[in-house]
């Protein structure tokens, strides 16, 4: 039997999820409404910087880190804010906001474009 095809199941999560405007993300974390979430690997933040004031979430930690109950919750992620996820391109932020909606996350978004276009655009980073 053939896989879903990666391309498919983002597709599908889009439908399910919220996506932001980069613009939207941005005015909303400035204002303190919203908490951007870096979901990349610790390696791309290295090679290609970080939005200033993101908090880092590995993707590979990220439903552990927002569990009350886990041993590794980062109470961080427990804001009254809207969590906006973001990676490289946003597959990983798209698959990623769907799996926590799935939890119970209601608060939550993904940044359209994710870190490549945020760069691209000239918005800050370090």
């Amino acid at each position: 039997m053939p896989i879903t095809p990666v391309k498919t199941l983002i597709a599908n999560a889009r439908e399910a999820i919220e996506t932001l405007p980069q613009e939207t993300a941005q005015a909303m974390t400035d204002a303190g409404e919203a908490l951007l979430v870096d979901i990349r690997d610790f390696r791309e933040l290295e090679r290609d910087g970080r939005i200033p004031g993101a908090f880092h979430a590995p993707r590979g930690m990220l439903e552990f880190w927002i569990d009350p109950e886990s041993p590794y919750f980062k109470p961080a992620l427990a804001t009254e804010k809207k969590i906006i996820l973001f990676c490289a391109t946003a597959w990983r932020s798209a698959l990623a906001t769907r799996d926590l909606q799935n939890m119970g996350v209601e608060n939550i978004a993904e940044m359209d474009g994710g870190f490549s276009q945020w760069k691209a655009r000239g918005a800050p980073i370090e």
